[in-house]
């Protein structure tokens, strides 16, 4: 017990040590330390900083740490071994921080506290305890007798029904497999072709996102297009794998749970923790946007289809535009309006020299060193790397570690950042680092050793980035603000969306898109199409986020009655997004059912308007001004990254742009203004 590597957790975790027996054997030694030592801080604490606050986040600590290593590995090594652990521990661990967020001593103590801070006090305490003091409430501490009993069922319940929801997603996607032969690969890209080829030397297509997308694009036979399609979006809506019933499950539970928390709604509950004032404001947005995008929408709808009749007679398809032939044709029009292709695009972007690029960037940007440290911390799978991160004076300030490919029978699709560990000043004066992990789902390199990236996937890594730097540079003492820690949900894509912008930045550009043969850096003339090309469709594309946005209220608004499909099918043809009769989109609708988005799936959005304005800086300052986007990028690193969530959102942005955000800057920067 002594050595077990979730217990005695490293300063880089011991991840080949970790293995389900051995997550198995320390849970009850954590859950019964965590629960000793919260027990004697009920019992003895005072209302000051050191004795409360600190005491109880070491408490917990230990406890949550393990646990978040739990569902890292499920996320990314997924086996039924690890799911065993999950569905016996889970219920174990939602009844302890039901037990923590609902003693009455802990709030009053919160509550004492803070009245007692001086004017002088960091604003992260003040901020720390106003977010504790709502947690607990959130958590239902004043509900008392049938009502609490009845909330912590709820509680449990709901975590083992998105539990449930992700692992029949994932399960769904991995088990489907079309055999193809090669001449039904024509048009494909090589490298999606090489991930398609068996060691059989057959050919099968999936519908996981590394293939799936180039597929619907490229793939000249409809037939295939077609089956892809209807499987994808009839994931997980049959057999074992059937998300139908825990959808009306899930909904009903957060409806109750609302209701024992006096709340009219999940939305209104969502929203008080938000930066949203309500759910007129979200629905306002949403309207507003929509305005903006339908003409747009409306005139390339219009477009596409008589460009699928003109190809018709070319010989290429019926000139038909079923939802499977959308991608496909949107992709051609695409190349013959801004004349390339997707597939010689991405032939300037080899990912280790983009990785290598992006690392300049956030050096250029914020003055930081980031280098390899491979040899420093093991791993959990061979392709994961694992990396520095300096300041100005070369001292270390974070790490993190990349898994950047797709390994669709065990890790979960999509790109997602997560943390490891915040930054926190210890009483005794020692500094704990950031510790972060970026996890892409790109395809694998190709046999001499190269990985060419689609434009999409350099956005997502940018993305992802972007994340890890608001966890990273962070300057925040206090572990409790420092980093992501108490972002409101809806400002936290900012930083994320804003590093996307910098995949058009000819500055950029010009330190690491370099053709994978030639080595020719990207013709400037080559760059100014992918600018006209990154606004095509945008009033589409936008319509299509903002249906998504709006069925995920709906479904959490108290006027909701009926059934979810029926929702979704309303708001989905009001939106123009295609779909089949048979379509079970929200069957597979993680970000709501299974992640952090329900009733603020809207925060994408709320959160791009921001990110567009701040970008707004650096083009009003003059991106090929290398003195003022060093200057600008000196402020937002002092500001969005340095401050972390000790400061509301809407605040960091005064203080970084002297002013509220406005919509204008999204709309000019997606051509519908």
């Amino acid at each position: 017990m002594a050595g077990n590597p979730f217990i005695n957790i490293l300063e880089f975790p011991d991840f080949p040590a970790m293995t389900p027996a051995a997550a198995e054997e320390a849970m009850p030694k954590l859950l019964a330390d965590a629960k000793a030592r919260v027990d004697a801080i009920e019992s003895g604490a005072s209302a000051d900083w050191a004795g409360f606050v600190l005491a109880l986040d070491d408490a917990v600590r230990p406890l949550y740490e393990a646990w978040g290593l739990v569902g890292h590995l499920l996320s990314t090594c997924n086996s039924e071994e690890w799911r065993a652990v999950e569905a016996k521990w889970q219920p174990e661990l939602v009844a302890f921080s039901l037990r923590v967020g609902q003693s009455r001593k802990f709030h009053d103590l919160a509550a004492e506290l803070r009245s007692k801070l001086p004017g002088d006090a960091p604003p992260a305490r003040r901020r720390i305890l106003d977010k504790m003091i709502q947690g607990y409430e959130l958590s239902g501490v004043a509900l008392d007798g049938e009502k609490k009993k009845r909330f912590n069922e709820v509680a449990a319940s709901l975590a083992k029904l998105s539990a449930d929801f992700r692992d029949h997603v994932l399960d769904a996607t991995k088990t489907f497999r079309l055999p193809v032969s090669e001449a039904q690969l024509d048009g494909v890209p090589e490298q999606v072709r090489a991930m398609a080829r068996r060691k059989d030397g057959g050919f099968e297509a999936t519908i996981e996102d590394a293939m799936y997308v180039p597929l619907m694009k490229h793939c000249r036979d409809r037939s295939v297009r077609e089956r892809l399609y209807r499987a994808r979006s009839t994931r997980a809506s049959s057999g074992t794998t059937d998300n139908a019933p825990l959808i009306d499950g899930i909904l009903s539970l957060r409806r109750e749970k609302a209701k024992l928390l006096g709340f009219k709604d999940p939305a209104d509950l969502s929203l008080s923790t938000k930066c949203a004032p309500s759910a007129a404001a979200v629905f306002k947005m949403i309207d507003d946007l929509a305005a903006a995008s339908r003409p747009a929408a409306k005139r390339e709808k219009s477009a596409l289809v008589a460009f699928a009749a003109e190809a018709a007679k070319r010989g290429d398809g019926n000139g038909d535009m079923a939802p499977w032939d959308v991608s496909y044709y949107a992709e051609r029009q695409r190349e013959s309006l801004y004349s390339y292709s997707e597939e010689e695009l991405s032939r300037y972007f080899n990912f280790p020299v983009v990785l290598e690029g992006l690392f300049k960037l956030a050096g250029r940007l914020f003055g930081v060193s980031i280098s390899p440290a491979d040899w420093s911390a093991p791993v959990w799978h061979k392709d994961v790397r694992f990396f520095r991160v300096g300041d100005e004076d070369g001292r270390t300030i974070a790490h993190f570690y990349l898994d950047p490919y797709s390994r669709p029978e065990t890790k979960q699709g999509g790109a997602w950042m997560n943390e490891f560990r915040t930054r926190n000043v210890r009483p005794d004066g020692k500094v704990e680092l950031p510790l972060a992990v970026i996890c892409c789902n790109q395809a694998l390199p190709d046999a001499e050793g190269r990985c060419l990236m689609t434009f999409r996937e350099v956005e997502t890594l940018f993305h992802e980035f972007g994340h890890a730097l608001q966890h990273m540079l962070t300057r925040v003492d206090d572990g409790g603000a420092s980093g992501l820690n108490l972002v409101d949900w809806d400002a936290v894509e900012v930083a994320s969306q804003f590093m996307e912008n910098w995949c058009v930045d000819s500055a950029t550009l010009s330190r690491f898109a370099f053709h994978v043969d030639t080595h020719a850096p990207l013709p400037a003339s080559l760059l100014e199409k992918v600018r006209a090309a990154r606004n095509y469709r945008a009033g589409t594309a936008c319509l299509r986020q903002l249906a998504f946005a709006k069925t995920d209220m709906l479904l959490h608004s108290e006027s909701f009655s009926g059934e979810p499909e029926d929702v979704k099918r309303s708001v989905f043809a009001d939106y123009d997004v295609p779909m089949i009769p048979e379509d079970r989109f929200l069957n597979s609708f993680t970000h709501i059912f299974a992640g952090g988005y329900a009733a603020g799936y809207y925060g994408y959005k709320w959160s791009e308007v921001m990110s567009a304005d701040v970008f707004g800086a650096f083009e009003e300052a003059g991106l090929s001004d290398e003195e003022a986007v060093r200057r600008v990028g000196r402020r937002y690193r002092d500001t969005f990254l340095a401050l972390g969530g000790s400061v509301d959102p809407m605040e960091v942005f005064r203080r970084f742009r002297g002013r509220a955000p406005a919509i204008d800057a999204l709309l000019r920067q997606q051509g519908l203004k």
